[in-house]
Formats: C-alpha cells, sequence, structure tokens
C-alpha cells in the first residue's frame, strides 16, 4: 500500500553480516514518517497500528487541534502494549496519559522506552520463577497487570554536575 507523503527517515534495510534465521526478519531499527491524515480509514489505520516485536516506529505530526485525533488513533490501537510521550509539558502529559490506556507508558522529557520493563515476566532474568516461561500463568501475569507509567525528567548523564554540598 502506497501512502502519499510517508518516507523512511532512517534504517529500512536487513541486518548484514549476522547469523540470525531470515525468519526472524533481522532489520536496522527503522523509523518511518506517515502523515496523520492517513490514520483516518480503518484498512490504512490497522496497517499503520498493527504492533510488531522490533526496532521500528512510525512517527508523524500533527497541530493543537489536531491531538484529539491522535488520541483516537492511539485507543484504536488493538493491545496498548508500550506507549511514550516525550513532553516538558505537564498540562499535555496529564491530558495524554487521562485519555490512554496503554499497558506500559514512557513519559517525561526524554520519554526513553525499553519495550518492556524490567517488571515484565518474559523469562528467567534472575526470577525463580522463570521456568515458568511460556506458560498461560505467565502470559496472563505480563500482559494482564496493572498499568505502569515510568517518568523520565531528569537530565542526562553528560548534562548532570554533582550539586555543591556548601
Amino acid at each position: 500500500m502506497e501512502l502519499e507523503g510517508a518516507e523512511i527517515l532512517f534504517g529500512g534495510s536487513p541486518l548484514k553480516n549476522h547469523s540470525i534465521p531470515d525468519c526472524y526478519g533481522a532489520w536496522q531499527p527503522t523509523a518511518v514518517f506517515v502523515p496523520l491524515k492517513h490514520f483516518r480509514g480503518d484498512k490504512k489505520r490497522k496497517l499503520l497500528t498493527t504492533e510488531l516485536f522490533g526496532p521500528f516506529q512510525i512517527v508523524t505530526e500533527y497541530g493543537n487541534n489536531q491531538l484529539d485525533q491522535v488520541l483516537d488513533v492511539c485507543e484504536k490501537t488493538p493491545h496498548h502494549l508500550t506507549a511514550a510521550i516525550v513532553s516538558n509539558d505537564p498540562i499535555f502529559t496529564d491530558k495524554v496519559l487521562g485519555e490512554t490506556v496503554n499497558g506500559t507508558t514512557y513519559t517525561g522529557w526524554r520519554g526513553r522506552t525499553t519495550g518492556a520493563p524490567q517488571n515484565h515476566w518474559f523469562g528467567p532474568s534472575g526470577d525463580p520463577r522463570g521456568a515458568g516461561i511460556g506458560t498461560d500463568y505467565a502470559i496472563q501475569h505480563t500482559w494482564s497487570h496493572h498499568r505502569e507509567i515510568i517518568t523520565d525528567v531528569g537530565p542526562t548523564k553528560a548534562d548532570w554536575t554533582m550539586p555543591d554540598p556548601s
């Protein structure tokens, strides 16, 4: 499906010189810009909001009077797994947090995401219950827990200095 105005911002090519089997689709981290107008129709929206497990993101832009349209698109995303709100405006952040239902949401000046915080029970990771990976209980526990909001507003390591104790 061709989308007018869409473009690859970076990535978009298979990895080179690796030993990952082709069936796993080893691709470079990729970002694609898609104009907001393409999220309106059901067929296009379904394509654009399919959640992938990989280093992939869709980027768009919107004006002040289009935030409700963006929130509508977010709420029509099928699984509501992970999201990020990168903003230093607490009123904007509170509005978005109050009108979305993602399980894990990263928010703040940097809103860094990992895709899965430490409390997700994907496997052993030092957890003695790790032998349950893949069981019905592990799946329910991972995907039906409370909402997690992780705030990231502090300075980066590069611009942080120890306060003067005097």
